[in-house]
């Protein structure tokens, strides 16, 4: 699992038909120090996060091994909103 900030939203209206009904967003994707780094990602969102939102998000595989995005074409996917996470003892981040 990977570390994000949501940074917006993403509407396609031609797609794949088995892709009707997810929600995408971009996501800033984030170090542990909660650093940027620099790239994005697109993500099915099946937590219902939003823009700001830190974010834990899965790629490749395991992408389709939740319920909203099985048997479906997807690469990644949100799967957790993060509320707190620690460092070697530092807290990082609080929402």
């Amino acid at each position: 699992m990977l570390l994000g900030k949501v940074a917006g939203t993403l509407v396609a209206s031609r797609k794949e038909e088995t892709l009707e009904g997810l929600k995408f967003l971009v996501l800033k994707t984030l170090d542990v120090d909660e650093s940027e780094t620099g790239s994005y990602v697109v993500a099915a969102d099946a937590v219902g996060a939003g823009v700001g939102e830190i974010v834990m998000y899965a790629t490749g595989s395991s992408a389709r091994q939740t319920t909203y995005t099985k048997d479906r074409p997807c690469d990644a996917v949100v799967m957790a909103i993060v509320d707190t996470w620690e460092v070697g003892g530092d807290v990082k981040y609080t929402k």
